[in-house]
């Protein structure tokens, strides 16, 4: 089962708390500039879910600034269709370094940077993501790490992602 693999508060440390899992509602959501993102569907212009059939995901919150949050989604499939899944998804998001995603009537500017990812697993994507709307700018570290027939994608703060990556698959791979 994979949820046990996935990081707890105790793996974390002080400070972090699980946030409620809810199902976004992806209806209304419609991506403009970028036509092979559009085509892969709605999560995957906001850096969300991937199509596997086997996964599970968690989220905290982490109480020193509570504007940071860390999120984790872990993947089981053959190797080769996870390689092939997230390059798809993160060829396309870095294909358009612009892009805006529109949520109901909320409109917000996007765009993605690749970035270097730690030399873990078997293969490793990076990248930067930059939300603003509103006046606000929130920047999303989101990397992803296959290792055999599991990947590990972290995603939130980027301080945080790099503090708790390794952690994250090493806990993933132990119980493989």
């Amino acid at each position: 089962m994979l949820s046990t693999r996935l990081l707890t508060e105790k793996d974390l440390g002080e400070g972090y708390a699980r946030k409620a899992q809810r199902t976004p509602n992806t209806d209304d959501v419609t991506v403009i500039g970028c036509p092979t993102l559009d085509k892969l569907g709605q999560d995957a212009s906001t850096g969300a879910s991937l199509d596997f059939p086997r996964k599970a995901k968690t989220a905290f919150t982490y109480s020193r600034n509570s504007n940071s949050e860390l999120s984790e989604e872990l993947y089981s499939d053959t190797a080769q269709k996870l390689s092939d899944g997230v390059n798809r998804t993160f060829d396309a998001m870095a294909s358009c370094p612009k892009y805006q995603v529109v949520a109901g009537s909320t409109a917000i500017d996007m765009t993605t940077e690749t970035a270097t990812a730690p030399d873990l697993g078997d293969e490793r994507w990076s990248q930067l993501l930059t939300y603003a709307a509103g006046g606000q700018r929130t920047v999303v570290k989101q990397t992803a790490v296959r290792a055999g027939n599991i990947v590990v994608i972290v995603s939130g703060s980027p301080a945080l992602v790099d503090a708790h990556l390794a952690k994250a698959l090493n806990k993933a791979r132990a119980q493989g």
